[in-house]
């Protein structure tokens, strides 16, 4: 009997719980109203669980529940806020980093094209921005900070208090992708200081093609304006029919998240710690990351090693990946690695895996034995 692969690829996307699964199921079928058609009774079925799912939602990130937009996923939510917060004035600066996202960094390549001024701050071999340098880069017609809560590559997670600090005392936007944050550690948006903040339903145990963008309502910084229209839904930012299954799955999702936060983090940290421990005891194995991360990620290079042909290697056996999902597959250099200061062999060299909520220890175990044997019959390739 063929078994499937141990998936180890969390980052990339976690497979949808099946709690969730339950709760959007009567929605395709006998609750299949339109949350926007007010006069019956399906209607407002509808839209009470959008409601409902709004709800959690926003007590998970210690937001008010007015203040999520829902959106068809982090990247579309990344577009509507930067290319919103300019979208009067493409003279703004924007300032952010090297390591973001590709969600991030493409858009900012878009506004860029069109007038906007954008800033990308260094960071270091942990993969942390210098608090100086971003206060440094701001200048009098920056419009908005946009640096991510945690790295989808290394598991780095900025100081966003701090970074907050920063935006708050010169009046600009503290725009921040927490797509990998949201669901894994604690998250509060008025605590932390964050204008404006993207998230996704699949990073946290919920379906894929539905996302949010939280936009504080306090102050005039996280002004944006219609980014979709044909029917003024979400509060006239973003028109179309709202996906109600996809709605009450998030909603499911971030409740269940919620409920079990700090022990489910503490489980996952072992659990990693325990694949580290093992892995580096294997001669040219090294932590691309190692301090200030996520509970439940790994950023491992081996030496000499060409991370795509080892996991071929172990395809059958193992799903990991090079780095993001979002990423083109030709093979190039992690741009993440690579600001971080590694070389194009290295970053050849890395791979990422990350456990979640269905990993066992004993697919733990069982994953440190095959990588172990997977290397030791590699051969060597220096040359990419």
């Amino acid at each position: 009997m063929n078994h499937l692969p141990i998936y180890l690829d969390y980052n990339a996307t976690t497979p949808c719980d099946p709690i969730v699964v339950e709760a959007m199921l009567p929605y395709f079928t006998g609750r299949f109203g339109n949350a926007a058609s007010r006069d019956h009774f399906y209607g407002w079925q509808a839209d009470d669980a959008v409601e409902e799912a709004r709800e959690h939602l926003a007590g998970l990130i210690g937001a008010k529940a007015d203040e999520i937009i829902f959106t068809a996923g982090a990247t579309e939510s990344v577009n509507m806020a930067l290319k919103g917060l300019v979208a009067n004035n493409v003279d703004n600066h924007i300032i952010t980093c090297l390591t973001e996202h590709t969600a991030v960094l493409d858009t900012c390549a878009y506004l860029e094209s069109q007038g906007c001024r954008i800033t990308y701050l260094e960071v270091d071999s942990e993969g942390q921005i210098s608090l100086e340098a971003l206060e440094a880069a701001i200048e009098i017609d920056t419009r908005c900070i946009s640096l991510m809560w945690a790295n989808n590559e290394t598991g780095a997670i900025h100081p966003v208090k701090e970074i907050a600090n920063i935006t708050q005392r010169h009046g600009l936007t503290f725009f921040c992708d927490a797509t990998q944050a949201v669901g894994k550690i604690p998250v509060n948006v008025k605590e932390a200081g964050i204008d404006m903040m993207a998230y996704s339903a699949h990073k946290m145990y919920g379906p894929k093609g539905i996302g949010a963008l939280y936009i504080c309502q306090n102050g005039q910084n996280a002004k944006i304006p219609p980014y979709l229209h044909g029917g003024r839904h979400e509060k006239g930012l973003r028109s179309g029919t709202l996906n109600v299954p996809g709605i009450v799955g998030f909603g499911e999702a971030a409740r269940l998240c919620k409920t079990g936060l700090a022990a489910e983090a503490s489980r996952l940290e072992r659990l990693r710690d325990r694949l580290e421990q093992a892995l580096l005891n294997i001669p040219g194995v090294q932590l691309n990351v190692r301090s200030q991360r996520l509970p439940q990620v790994s950023n491992i290079r081996f030496s000499n090693i060409n991370a795509e042909h080892l996991l071929l290697s172990l395809s059958q056996q193992l799903a990991i990946s090079r780095g993001s999902a979002c990423s083109s597959n030709v093979q190039k250099p992690s741009h993440v690695l690579k600001a971080m200061g590694l070389s194009e062999s290295q970053s050849f060299s890395a791979v990422r895996i990350s456990i979640g909520r269905f990993t066992t220890a004993d697919e733990v175990g069982k994953a440190i034995n095959i990588l172990a044997e997977a290397v030791k019959k590699t051969t060597p390739n220096k040359e990419h």
